[in-house]
């Protein structure tokens, strides 16, 4: 994934849309991230919330927000150890909160299988898919 991405947000933390403006500590791939890397977004676009929502519980992420990311599938194909070749339709990430935990508490996608082992099993533990296996 490259600077000014756009990719989709794929937890229920509210985030729709969001951009990539830069990736964290990749000093050899000129700014491009992978699977399992963690970057610094920006929402482009959010779930709207009425005024009801808004006054009872706490809003997560409002449209503008700067927020970290992991990425967890990219279009751009990753060669496994055993010679397979894994893509997917389009770039996704999951927004985390200052502490690096998980925003929110629901996966809806699919998530890569290489996130496990890039340290970062609690996404992996919470997706509904992981692929391939």
């Amino acid at each position: 994934m490259e600077l000014t991405t756009y990719t989709q947000a794929i937890d229920n933390s509210g985030a729709l849309l969001v951009e990539c403006i830069n990736v964290l500590k990749q000093k050899v791939n000129n700014g491009w991230g992978g699977v399992g890397d963690e970057i610094v977004c920006v929402v482009k676009c959010a779930r709207p919330v009425s005024a009801a929502q808004a006054s009872g519980a706490a809003v997560k992420v409002r449209k503008g927000d700067v927020r970290r990311a992991v990425i967890v599938h990219t279009k751009k194909p990753v060669r496994r150890p055993d010679g397979r070749l894994i893509r997917f339709d389009d770039d996704a990430a999951a927004p985390l909160n200052n502490k690096r935990d998980m925003l929110e508490t629901r996966i809806g996608g699919v998530v890569s299988a290489d996130l496990r082992m890039k340290g970062w099993g609690m996404i992996v533990s919470i997706a509904p898919k992981v692929w391939p296996l």
